[in-house]
């Protein structure tokens, strides 16, 4: 789409949820529009305010703009990250789209698989932006926008998640911030009800979700279908919490149930729309549930994605409260206990629990204060898995993916409390990369579904970022605020039960039965060793406890998950590079 006299063009995937406001003040500037859509807004916008027209946009956005007349391109993603823009320079020519899968027919030859991204993947679960699984091939970074110019890309960053210095938090009592929490999370769920077809929601049991779905209900008048998934394993399964809320909010409600032998069946085909290798087979039930979504005859869904990163609800936000506690009497023997209160599951006496608490929950606690004590457990343990890396491959990686990461923080980034800082980690590694994208966008649009985050309206983000900790979190009480805000209207038994994160079968799906065929073929020595990323043997060794049935570690789950994900993308995107536009 073009202005008036074609000296700017767009081309846009996404959504301006503020656009009704922006074209009536554009209109008012003597602005003239020759449709109703919110891509000519993008346009004029452009022409009023320059590059800072970006700020103006509240919504989930990849922009590709063209000023002919300054002969200059800028590609612009949205502040966090919800949908993807990729791009490669080719010779004198830089390509640049929503999907990997675009680009590859227009390279010269077939792409690589870039270690540094691997060592990324079995660190972090994705690759960091702006790195991708293909060397060459880069993502515009979530808040960036490029500019290419007489030759030139330019980056340069447009927002980011900040926190204020201690003590430099929103002031105001915990009522008064209740409700301004409340409308900000209702105008952000109002706006994106905004479409021309029916607008669904996911709904989970949790209380993200259930607080989205309750909020849609009191400022929307129109039916409302909401969906959600279930699972065979009981543990995993939150089907009795999905029927209560259906029941207290009158909706009209669908399931899918996934199966292990689903998983194991529809994984190669999540792997090619996901693009890259993943370390989980979570993102598989995701994309059954966005294909139930399509089979209802929905293209639009609200989800509550967001809500943990910005409102303090994952675990890992309480673990790392406790183990901040322990680090000040590390030789405590009881400090460490207080992890029962997070994993009641966890065995924690005896002589070997005791270990198992110190040698995991313990690591870093000699060092507190250092930038991501946070994480160091989880991305420790995920590092493990890099012992199944060939020599060849280990012997590429210069630099560890969690050491660069850290050096790439932002200068004020020390200032913060060690909660805020928690949760840039969380945001700028596990959210944009991975839930967003491998689980979120790449399983949405597969069935050509797009989904609105209303949790993650920026206005939201900026006013929690803002919050003092402890309205996130009251001792161990997570998303203190937001519970506040929903207490009256959604069922206590959502608001206190402990929270249940968003699981899948690992190792199982593939081995409680026989193995679908593609498993034993490309987790064979031999592929292993022509594709080059993985040691046979290792992976032999652990192939053969998981055809026993053997207790399998967390990080075994996750490394066998990661291995044969990066044998399929090799399989699709390298051995098949001619031949990418589908999985079969």
């Amino acid at each position: 789409m073009s202005n008036e006299d074609q000296t700017v063009w767009v081309s846009f995937n996404g959504e301006i949820f503020n656009y009704l406001e922006l074209r009536e003040l554009l209109l008012k500037a003597g602005h003239r529009f020759s449709t109703h859509s919110d891509t000519e807004v993008i346009v004029h916008a452009y022409e009023q305010y320059g590059d800072d027209f970006v700020q103006r946009l509240n919504g989930q956005f990849a922009i590709a703009l063209w000023d002919a007349s300054r002969r200059r391109l800028l590609l612009i993603r949205d502040r966090v990250g919800i949908l993807p823009l990729f791009y490669t320079r080719q010779g004198e020519r830089l390509l640049f789209a929503s999907e990997i899968k675009a680009l590859l027919p227009l390279l010269t030859e077939a792409p690589r698989i870039s270690p540094v991204a691997l060592d990324q993947i079995f660190t972090f679960w994705a690759p960091r932006s702006p790195y991708t699984l293909f060397e060459g091939i880069l993502e515009v970074p979530p808040g960036h926008l490029l500019v290419l110019e007489n030759g030139q890309l330019r980056e340069s960053v447009y927002w980011d998640w900040r926190f204020p210095e201690q003590g430099d938090y929103l002031t105001g009592s915990t009522i008064e911030l209740t409700e301004q929490l409340y409308e900000l999370l209702a105008d952000a769920t109002r706006i994106r009800l905004r479409a021309d077809v029916p607008v669904g929601a996911y709904l989970s049991g949790g209380l993200d979700s259930s607080a989205l779905v309750a909020l849609i209900r009191h400022h929307s008048a129109a039916p409302l279908k909401t969906f959600s998934l279930g699972f065979e394993e009981k543990s995993l399964d939150e089907s009795a919490f999905q029927r209560q809320l259906v029941e207290h909010l009158g909706v009209e409600h669908s399931r899918v149930f996934c199966h292990n032998r689903d998983i194991a069946t529809d994984f190669p085909e999540t792997v090619f729309h996901a693009e890259t290798a993943i370390l989980r087979t979570a993102p598989t039930p995701m994309r059954r549930l966005s294909g139930l979504v399509r089979a209802s005859g929905y293209k639009v869904v609200l989800t509550g994605e967001g809500a943990d990163e910005t409102l303090g609800g994952y675990d890992l936000f309480k673990e790392t409260k406790i183990r901040q506690f322990w680090a000040r009497h590390p030789r405590s023997e009881w400090r460490p206990l207080l992890l029962k209160a997070l994993y009641p599951y966890l065995e924690t006496s005896g002589v070997q629990a005791k270990a198992y608490l110190r040698n995991f929950y313990g690591i870093g606690l000699d060092y507190p204060d250092q930038p991501a004590f946070s994480h160091l457990t989880r991305w420790f343990t995920t590092a493990q898995c890099k012992v199944f890396f060939s020599p060849e491959l280990a012997a590429t990686l210069r630099e560890d993916a969690a050491t660069r990461l850290i050096e790439r923080l932002p200068p004020a980034f020390g200032r913060w409390h060690p909660f805020n800082r928690a949760q840039y980690l969380e945001a700028k590694t596990l959210l944009g990369s991975y839930l967003l994208c491998s689980q979120g966008d790449r399983m949405l649009m597969a069935n050509s579904v797009e989904g609105r985050f209303p949790f993650l309206d920026h206005r939201v983000i900026e006013f929690t970022n803002r919050l003092h900790p402890r309205l996130k979190m009251r001792g161990l009480n997570e998303k203190f605020l937001l519970k506040r805000a929903m207490a009256t209207h959604v069922p206590r038994q959502i608001l206190e039960r402990h929270k249940q994160p968003y699981r899948a079968p690992d190792i199982p799906a593939f081995f409680s039965a026989r193995p679908p065929a593609y498993v034993d073929d490309l987790l064979s020595a031999e592929k292993l060793r022509r594709y080059g990323y993985f040691d046979p043997k290792k992976v032999d060794f652990l192939l053969n406890k998981a055809r026993r049935g053997s207790v399998i570690a967390y990080k075994d789950n996750m490394a066998l998950v990661g291995i044969l994900s990066t044998q399929l993308c090799h399989e699709y995107f390298i051995e098949r590079f001619s031949q990418t536009t589908n999985p079969g």
